[in-house]
């Protein structure tokens, strides 16, 4: 008995031991968020970008060095041409934004919670995401002229689609049973598209509204060298016409900026509203 005792009482111990490492090996989800971890890809770029500068490898006609860039840039803000430009495309970029996401969030709740809705936007929706954007400039010039109309439109229809697609796709995957629950705590339909539809639908929506703010930066940057007088994407066009690469890279990086910071703005918010989830982000 003793001998069975002893055992069951080293296989126990042997357990016990090899635990902990099983459960390292099952560790699974990505750990801890690192702080500011996104800035870092970027910070090894730039890194990267001196030192081949540094050390002449990079032809400096095509692709001058960041402090000969910064240099640049300093210029054109003290003689104030970049802060004009700067809110021209901040002002552009904004009204298409808003209008935008106004349209994909309204087409999508109409789209999604009715199957007339449903029959008569969702087949128009993706014909439109089917044309290419930028294709329609020539035909929008012609209807709404060459101001800023039909900018702000093209990137109004840039931003929708992307929030409308990730926004519908979540209300069309919300779970059937909470409809059924929804029905039978006689929730009213302003009731249950609060307290369902609308937490169901806020990952799906974040989603889009994530590529609607890079999609508005991306059609800016070609809108703003077409029949434009102002705006980073201008100032680009002119630079390459005197082939002045210093001042495309100084349009370029501050685009990449405000698209970063958009989206970390995005993201920051997506992690407010729901906190309630539990994912790897997370």
């Amino acid at each position: 008995m003793s001998a069975v005792t002893t055992t069951t009482t080293a296989v126990a111990a042997s357990d016990a031991a090899e635990l902990p490492q099983v459960r390292r090996r099952r560790r699974l989800s990505p750990g801890r968020r690192l702080p500011a971890a996104r800035l870092a890809g970027p910070l090894v770029l730039l890194v990267l970008w001196a030192a081949a500068s540094a050390a002449g490898t990079l032809d400096t006609g095509a692709i001058p060095a960041p402090w000969t860039v910064l240099r640049t840039a300093g210029h054109l803000w003290t003689d104030g041409t970049l802060p004009t430009d700067v809110l021209t495309s901040l002002e552009r970029a904004a009204y298409g934004f808003a209008i935008g996401l106004t349209a994909g969030v309204l087409l999508a709740l109409a789209s999604g919670l009715s199957r007339t809705g449903e029959a008569l936007i969702d087949g128009t929706v993706q014909l439109n995401r089917a044309i290419p954007t930028l294709g329609l400039i020539p035909l929008f010039i012609l209807w709404l002229g060459i101001g800023e109309t039909f900018k702000i439109a093209i990137i109004a229809i840039v931003v929708y689609i992307p929030i409308y697609l990730n926004t519908h796709a979540a209300l069309s995957g919300i779970d059937s049973r909470f409809v059924e629950l929804a029905e039978v705590q006689g929730l009213s339909r302003f009731t249950f598209v609060r307290q369902v539809v609308i937490p169901g639908a806020l990952p799906g929506f974040f989603v889009g509204l994530r590529l609607g703010v890079t999609g508005s930066w991306l059609g800016l940057v070609v809108l703003e060298q077409i029949n434009a007088t102002s705006g980073l994407g201008y100032l680009m066009f002119q630079a390459q016409n005197y082939g002045q690469s210093d001042v495309i890279l100084v349009g370029l990086l501050i685009y990449g900026v405000f698209g970063l910071v958009s989206d970390s703005v995005v993201r920051l918010i997506e992690r407010r509203v729901l906190s309630w989830r539990r994912t790897l982000s997370n």
